[in-house]
């Protein structure tokens, strides 16, 4: 016995062939987008997964500490391939030495050697500039241009003295210099005067050795 066309609800009619076939098609497209979406979730948690093991089976390590700078042996270097002497700096276990390299501007070559308070909470630097040879300008074009404020004698020394406003001279605010033979001694910062002044008497006997070889 044939069977009747079935008759559709929302038509209220049997479908025509065109019908059928266009519902199958929707029925074959939402089933393959539905499968798309499950394969996209399933290669995502996969990719999450193989993230959390990478993050959690690499073993985990603070960063190396940078080694110490050894300040008298490069300034040995330094004094070997400059053929003069090099100041050493003695400062107590309150300071740290972030940098000790030769700089040069335009004229002058120089030997820096930069130290940071120990304590991390503290703020500041303490910069200890030795000018090889070092012309009259040499110390102004360091400091932006800025003279002295005044003199001061520490140890015997008497050195020139500057005040300074770290917006025009990029975060230095003192500064000491005197001349050390040939050379000229340039410290400077962003420290109070009694570091200033520590650090000045840290190189006090060199700066009179200086003095001394000058001809």
């Amino acid at each position: 016995m044939a069977h009747e066309p079935r008759v559709v609800a929302e038509l209220g009619r049997p479908e025509t062939p065109d019908e059928t076939a266009a519902r199958k098609a929707e029925s074959s497209r939402i089933y393959r987008s539905s499968q798309n979406v499950r394969n996209l979730v399933a290669a995502l948690l996969a990719t999450l997964a193989v993230v959390a093991v990478v993050v959690f089976a690499v073993p985990r390590g603070s960063a190396p500490e940078r080694p110490a700078i050894d300040v008298a042996a490069e300034a040995q270097r330094i004094s070997t391939a400059e053929d003069r002497t090099v100041i050493v700096p003695d400062m107590s276990k309150d300071w740290v030495v972030n940098l000790a390299a030769i700089d040069a501007d335009a004229r002058v070559k120089a030997f820096n050697v930069v130290y940071a308070p120990a304590d991390e909470n503290k703020r500041g630097f303490v910069n200890v500039s030795q000018g090889f040879d070092a012309d009259e300008a040499w110390v102004a074009r360091v400091l932006s241009g800025s003279a002295p404020q005044d003199t001061v004698t520490i140890d015997g020394i008497t050195w020139d003295r500057y005040s300074l406003d770290p917006e025009r001279t990029g975060n230095i605010t003192v500064a000491l210099a005197t001349d050390a033979g040939t050379d000229t001694v340039l410290i400077y910062g962003a420290a109070t005067k009694a570091a200033l002044e520590e650090t000045a008497r840290s190189v006090t006997d060199q700066i009179n050795e200086l003095r001394q070889e000058a001809p």
